[in-house]
């Protein structure tokens, strides 16, 4: 038969054939290759507009936002706050990040500087610095009036001093110790029921804290450290009351320069209240006259006021000043000498001791000669 008719028959292909085929690989090849290298360069923006496939946002975020977290709150609170400041996409993608890292509880309470749009897992991170943690310290040295003391708050805080004022013109929020018992505040001195017990030390005030709470915070740890000090016990043994003891620590550390003098500064006023003589100190007069005041003059010394203890016998009706724990210590745990008088002998600060007045003035000679004023 023929091979002219239209049946099939088997194609081997011509020359050309193998040549197209290897063209149509190249060209699939080169397709995917493209398309790999356009999704990893559309990948980033596409997880910055719309998350991660696991509902997460990708990296360290931007911006400044601030998020508090509360005595207690759980890892899936603390998301829920997240969320809703715009830090991480949900509170399920934070509590899956806290769940992975055994660290998570470590988290304080306090109020924390954090980015929007952030990976759930550099949020914890950033929570576990404690360079994230937001707050201003403030620093009250012992010795200050509660007058000194708010200016320094209104300065180192948000907090207005018009707001402290307030609360120390009724401080019945403070819940002061019971044994508080000073006159009630007036126009004279509006400190008088504060006065003693907001304790010199350094405090760390969180955005938002009222003048209350920062004000609570100090008369707590008054009472953290009258306890520590026994106050109470020890003010029984001396016979004298928990306020009076404040009140003279409060004396003793205005008139002290050097902690060492303390204790003998609290025997020679101790003594002088058993026998009955005035207290004589110049710095309970400051308190009303102000400590910048200058050199007191005969006007000054013949001042009526109860605060003036050169003509008044006993205790000034208030502390004057918030005295730290060694002048509290030199108080009940003073020596049992017979000491009487003392005066700042030289300009480094030492006080020097006399039990009669002969010796005392030749101590006052001295300290002339030694250029103290």
């Amino acid at each position: 038969m023929s091979g002219l008719g239209f049946g099939m028959t088997e194609d081997h292909g011509g020359p050309g054939a193998p040549s197209n085929r290897r063209g149509l690989i190249f060209a699939v090849i080169l397709f995917l290759v493209v398309a790999v290298i356009a999704a990893v360069a559309l990948a980033s923006p596409i997880k910055q507009l719309f998350g991660s496939s696991n509902g997460d946002y990708s990296g360290d975020g931007t911006g400044s936002v601030l998020v508090e977290v509360h005595q207690g709150d759980s890892a899936s609170t603390i998301g829920a706050s997240l969320a809703k400041a715009g830090v991480v996409r949900s509170s399920a993608v934070f509590t899956t990040a806290a769940a992975l890292n055994p660290r998570s509880r470590d988290i304080q309470p306090g109020t924390y500087r954090m980015h929007e749009h952030m990976q759930a897992s550099l949020a914890l991170a950033l929570m576990l610095n404690p360079k994230s943690l937001v707050s201003y310290r403030v620093t009250i040295p012992e010795g200050f009036t509660a007058a000194a003391i708010v200016a320094r708050i209104a300065a180192k805080t948000p907090i207005p001093a018009a707001a402290l004022q307030a609360v120390l013109a009724n401080p019945a929020a403070l819940h002061l110790p019971s044994y508080a018992d000073g006159p009630a505040p007036s126009a004279t001195t509006p400190d008088s029921g504060v006065e003693g017990f907001l304790f010199p030390a350094t405090y760390d005030v969180a955005p938002g804290e009222t003048a209350t709470q920062v004000l609570s915070a100090m008369v707590t740890r008054f009472d953290q450290a009258a306890a520590q000090a026994k106050l109470t016990a020890g003010a029984k043994r001396l016979g004298l009351s928990p306020y009076a003891v404040i009140t003279l620590a409060s004396i003793v550390q205005r008139e002290g320069l050097l902690i060492q003098d303390y204790p003998k500064i609290a025997e020679v006023f101790t003594n002088r209240l058993a026998a009955h003589m005035p207290l004589g100190s110049d710095a309970t007069l400051y308190y009303i006259l102000g400590p910048n005041h200058g050199p007191l003059t005969d006007t000054d010394l013949a001042n009526p006021s109860p605060y003036n203890t050169r003509t008044n016998l006993g205790l000034p009706p208030t502390p004057i000043n918030s005295p730290g724990t060694a002048a509290i210590d030199a108080v009940l745990h003073h020596p049992n000498g017979p000491l009487l008088y003392f005066v700042t002998i030289d300009k480094a600060g030492h006080t020097a001791f006399a039990t009669t007045l002969a010796r005392f003035n030749v101590l006052v000679a001295e300290s002339k000669a030694n250029g103290v004023k």
